[in-house]
């Protein structure tokens, strides 16, 4: 299999890469908790909730075993990864992760993949906040001009 290509100069991610990206649970959850920052997380904080979401519980009560998976995959595979393809900007001196201008490439894929996320768990409760703002309040808002 050939590397990620991307190149930050004409910032343009072909389809392969853009469907490669999305195509680990870990690595949307990541980008699920990156979505809507401006400021950098870090990684450890972002293990945490990835993990809650996987073993859907809230992140203060994720195993220790669970949330070493979830970090140790994302440092060595899944944000180096997104970093690589400018989707994210790794701080690997501050151990903080943010998105980077080529998430907008993504965007429009992972709302659509964010279909299949299982309805009754905490990342379904964490991407639809009550004032309906969130991320699935915005597919269903889109889906509902497109019938119009």
């Amino acid at each position: 299999m050939e590397p990620l290509t991307s190149s930050r100069v004409s910032n343009e991610l072909d389809a392969d890469t853009i469907l490669e990206l999305l195509a680990n649970r870990r690595r949307r959850y990541l980008l699920y908790a990156l979505r809507g920052r401006d400021e950098p997380i870090e990684l450890s904080t972002l293990a945490e909730t990835v993990a809650g979401w996987e073993h859907d519980v809230p992140p203060d009560e994720v195993a220790k075993n669970e949330y070493k998976s979830v970090y140790v995959s994302s440092v060595q595979c899944h944000v180096p990864k997104l970093d690589d393809a400018g989707v994210v900007d790794h701080n690997e001196d501050s151990h903080t992760v943010v998105l980077a201008d080529n998430f907008e490439q993504l965007e429009p894929y992972l709302r659509v993949v964010v279909e299949d996320e299982p309805e009754n768990s905490t990342l379904h409760a964490a991407l639809q906040p009550e004032s309906g703002d969130g991320l699935l309040g915005q597919i269903r808002e889109n889906v509902a001009r497109l019938k119009q």
